[in-house]
């Protein structure tokens, strides 16, 4: 008996590819998220706190933007370890505690969920695991639904949980997703249209050692994500800035043999990304740019991404950046279904 041998990638790869569909049946649940968000609405909060790790940290922060624009109140980003190591118990009352994890099952998380709860906060999970602690541990639950994930490297599961997170915040402040509606083909069209890029992208890169991934507004927490995925599957030396804190200082290190991937979507976040990327190119860095607006920005290599609302762009953008991912980490001889030191589900308190 013939056992077949795993293929180098091939997880990530067949994931990366499923995103289309998974973000159209996102939107036809539509009216799951609204039942949530009608359950929200009946306890308006004074302001919202966001707890994650890792990826779902950075859609966290996506969610950050969407409640400060779109919903017109204040939000933090709690640490997990006041709870957890320092006993903290803050007055949560009026509170939304939005808890997102893509197992649910992080020790950390769970604690802070169950602390806000018993300190008066809406506790609301958003979880690819239905039926995880965390989901058991808050009121409120939102399920993702991207189905088993098997690469190490989140892939569908991260922007399913964008497009969750999208989903629901719309639905609070009484959305249907119209600008939703096409999501799924935008995305097969941004994948589609990115093979030519993708492909010239990782030739010149493979060989670099360093790179900054760098954005503004909405589209920040892709440059995060993108950071993110370059690390674990490539090993580079990634490091991920607003572009108003690379101007702040670390424009300092630029020069000739940093490499640049810039993400900049048509909106309010492209026009503040001007100055940057002419800050950066002028010091000889080489840039590639990401997004719907990459055509219209100073850079080396650009690559396009379907053109929606700005607040729905980080859903697409991640996605030839995830290809990006994988083939830098196939063209330097590495697995990102199986990178080094690194588990599915990390456990932290």
């Amino acid at each position: 008996m013939t056992v077949s041998q795993p293929v180098a990638g091939e997880h990530m790869a067949a994931e990366i590819d499923e995103q289309p569909s998974v973000l159209a049946g996102l939107v036809e649940r539509q009216s799951e998220f609204a039942e949530v968000a009608d359950a929200i609405s009946k306890r308006p909060p004074r302001f919202a706190l966001l707890a994650a790790r890792g990826s779902s940290d950075h859609a966290a922060i996506y969610a950050k933007y969407l409640i400060e624009v779109l919903l017109g109140l204040p939000v933090g980003l709690v640490s997990p370890s006041t709870a957890t190591i320092y006993g903290a118990r803050p007055d949560l009352r009026d509170v939304l505690f939005v808890t997102v994890s893509q197992s649910g099952g992080s020790p950390d998380l769970i604690e802070a969920t169950e602390v806000a709860r018993q300190q008066g906060a809406l506790t609301v999970s958003v979880s690819n695991t239905p039926s995880s602690p965390l989901a058991a541990a808050a009121e409120l639950s939102v399920d993702i639904g991207a189905g088993v994930e098997h690469a190490v490297a989140a892939t569908k599961t991260y922007s399913a949980t964008l497009m969750s997170l999208y989903l629901l915040i719309d639905a609070i402040r009484g959305g249907k997703a119209e600008d939703a509606k096409s999501i799924g083909e935008l995305a097969t069209q941004t994948l589609d249209g990115a093979g030519e890029g993708v492909g010239r992208a990782v030739d010149r890169y493979r060989f670099v050692d360093r790179i900054l991934t760098t954005a503004r507004g909405y589209s920040y927490p892709t440059a995060l994500e993108a950071s993110l995925k370059l690390a674990e599957t490539s090993y580079l030396a990634a490091r991920a800035y607003s572009g108003a804190d690379l101007l702040h200082g670390p424009v300092a290190a630029v020069n000739g043999d940093t490499a640049v991937l810039a993400v900049t979507s048509k909106g309010h976040g492209s026009e503040a990304m001007r100055e940057v990327l002419e800050a950066v190119s002028s010091r000889g860095a080489d840039v590639l740019a990401v997004g719907s607006a990459a055509k219209d920005v100073k850079s080396t290599l650009s690559i396009g991404v379907a053109e929606t609302v700005e607040e729905l762009a980080p859903v697409l953008e991640i996605l030839p950046i995830q290809r990006i991912a994988l083939g830098l980490s196939l063209a330097r001889g590495g697995d990102p279904d199986r990178p080094t030191g690194l588990l599915k589900v990390t456990k932290t308190r």
